[in-house]
């Protein structure tokens, strides 16, 4: 094992109790999770939320997940919810079932390890999950995307919460050195497992924190990179804010998966904030991972802030389209061209927007459908069958990019548009419900800093 530094003290009780409040509100008695690696600071964070929760009457669930990238990995998670057992803290191993990536490793290995998160604290209705980056985590970070070429949003690295649509992600600790996490556990006699890929030079992280010690001599060290990040994040906070009032005033948002933008109120804001809301808009709609591209994004921005908008633009996926009532912001069906399985009972992510859910009683239809763009032909089908769906209220140009549901004999359902080939069996309720659920939400984006701390 890992020793801490000398010097270092354990965190105390008070200490966290003050490192947490600033990320509330909680529930009263509060229910959270804790992501756990099994290493010295995955571990530490659980013993201290541990302590914290049970203050305060609150339940805590530990969610150890197995990668499967070693082959070590199934009996580490064991024996790392073993641990938590024997100090009566209940834990739960989620598995990366499946294939596993041969190049970008740990991105890949990220997105999963958050993907299982996130769908257990859906499904299990806990709204706040703790993560263990701390106050070195933060300064690598900071030095990869200085790295990057990161602009001052990247600098500001991580934040201490981040909504998103199903749970919060709150980091306690990121204002703490790693030293008082190797403490703390040393105190209460707790092991802990080392992960040799974390000092694999191999990757970025890796090579950097091997730097780190000659950077410290140079005088740039964790707490200096730190606080630096603190500072960006919080005009980060700011600016973010100023954005969220802008989308609020000016966009209205559908269900169906599109928003209608107010030219006038996007023309009269701050060309920076503009730019930013444009580009959440953009994200939320399309469903992609990422920002749009800066060089389009400034053409379409300047488009709409000198009202010149006069014909279609696409970007990120999506049809930016002028129309007598605003901006009309929808997804490009060319780029829908996903196609999931849906089983009766069962629920699937689709274009990286949508939830959809068969209820049980759609397998008296059939236990397997297919969910795919509805696309112009879906649409001549549905309006054949049910001619009133031409006075829909969602507009034309959003209407191929709808998900929808079919079976062996063809279209069956399209739940925005209330259609179904057949009835509900016993004129009972719709088979099938969607919701708009995007990765980026519109919403407030969600970045704070709370600190520095400890």
């Amino acid at each position: 094992m890992a020793r801490g530094a000398p010097c270092a003290a354990p965190i105390t009780k008070i200490e966290f109790d003050r490192m947490m409040t600033p990320l509330g509100p909680f529930e009263r008695p509060p229910d959270i999770a804790v992501a756990v690696s099994g290493g010295a600071d995955s571990m530490a964070l659980t013993l201290l939320a541990d302590g914290w929760v049970r203050r305060r009457a609150g339940r805590m669930t530990a969610l150890v997940v197995d990668h499967g990238l070693r082959a070590d990995s199934r009996e580490e998670a064991v024996r790392v919810a073993a641990w938590l057992a024997a100090r009566d803290v209940a834990a739960v191993v989620l598995t990366w079932s499946g294939p596993k990536p041969t190049t970008d490793i740990q991105a890949r290995a990220r997105a999963a390890r958050y993907r299982l998160l996130g769908e257990w604290c859906r499904g299990a209705g806990v709204l706040h999950l703790l993560l263990a980056h701390h106050r070195d985590d933060q300064a690598e970070t900071v030095l990869l995307r200085l790295e990057r070429h990161s602009g001052p949003d990247g600098l500001a690295a991580m934040a201490a919460v981040v909504e998103t649509p199903d749970v919060r992600y709150l980091r306690p600790l990121l204002a703490v050195p790693k030293a008082r996490l190797y403490a703390t556990l040393e105190a209460c006699g707790q092991p802990w497992v080392e992960d040799p890929s974390n000092r694999d030079v191999v990757f970025a992280r890796g090579r950097l924190r091997a730097l780190m010690p000659a950077l410290a001599d140079e005088g740039v060290t964790a707490e200096r990179l730190s606080r630096m990040a603190a500072a960006l994040g919080r005009a980060r906070g700011i600016v973010d804010t100023a954005v969220a009032a802008l989308l609020a005033d000016a966009v209205a948002p559908h269900p169906a998966g599109f928003c209608r933008l107010d030219p006038v109120r996007y023309a009269g804001a701050p060309a920076e904030i503009a730019r930013r809301a444009l580009a959440r808009i953009v994200q939320c709609v399309g469903g992609g991972e990422y920002a749009p591209r800066s060089n389009r994004l400034e053409r379409l921005h300047g488009a709409l802030a000198e009202g010149n908008l006069d014909h279609g633009r696409t970007l990120g996926g999506c049809r930016v389209l002028p129309r007598r009532d605003g901006i009309l912001i929808c997804r490009e069906p060319a780029a829908a061209t996903e196609e999931s399985v849906l089983e009766a009972g069962g629920s699937v992510r689709w274009d990286g927007r949508f939830t959809l859910r068969a209820t049980a009683a759609a397998g008296l239809a059939s236990g397997r459908f297919m969910v795919r763009k509805l696309g112009r032909d879906g649409w001549r089908v549905a309006v054949a069958r049910r001619p009133a769906l031409r006075k829909t209220a969602i507009p034309a140009a959003v209407r191929p990019g709808l998900p929808a549901i079919y079976d062996l004999d063809g279209l069956l359902a399209v739940p925005h548009l209330g259609f179904m080939r057949t009835a509900p069996p016993d004129g009972g309720a719709p088979l099938f419900e969607t919701a708009f659920r995007p990765a980026h939400a519109l919403g407030p984006h969600g970045f704070a800093f709370v600190g520095p701390q400890g």
